[in-house]
């Protein structure tokens, strides 16, 4: 067994480890986080992705001791307590689910995506989710989803800024 520390949405966490676990499996089995999904086990389908110190990774490859003393986001962590986060809403919105199995994979990467360029273009979204497979939606959908999640996030974040500055 291997004792790691690790920041789960905000939150830390001790824990002894089999050193060959996989960070998905630490994150559902042990952890109870069942909206990071497995899907191929092989880092081709990105449905488990997380946000690993805010960077996109697959975590069906990543084994649960290198995120030592890391911070991992799931898609638990994205959103404030009730409120489901801007990206979220927009793929409700937009149609960017159907199945869901993909979702949480999609909605993390996008908000990588938009941490890192808030209005990306429609080729710039598809470049970033090209490592996350939807079977259902024919990636349109999302596409839409994205920029209308980049849109709420600057509306919200305006309006922030009109509170702050009254």
């Amino acid at each position: 067994m291997s004792k790691i520390k690790l920041t789960i949405n905000g939150k830390e966490i001790d824990a002894e480890v089999e050193p060959r676990k996989l960070l998905v499996h630490f994150l559902r089995e042990d952890m109870g986080l069942t909206g990071t999904h497995v899907g191929c086990d092989t880092s081709n389908c990105g449905a488990c992705t997380v946000l690993l110190n805010g960077k996109a990774v697959k975590s069906c490859t990543m084994l649960v001791v290198q995120a030592d003393g890391r911070e991992v986001t799931t898609i638990e962590g994205i959103s404030s307590g009730d409120e489901m986060h801007p990206l979220q809403r927009a793929f409700i919105q937009k149609h960017g689910l159907q199945c869901g199995y993909c979702t949480s994979g999609m909605i993390l990467t996008s908000f990588w995506l938009l941490s890192k360029n808030k209005n990306p273009t429609e080729e710039e979204i598809r470049k970033a989710i090209s490592g996350n497979l939807c079977r259902c939606t024919g990636y349109q959908s999302i596409v839409e989803s994205v920029k209308y999640g980049a849109q709420l996030l600057k509306e919200e974040q305006k309006g922030e800024q009109e509170i702050r500055v009254r």
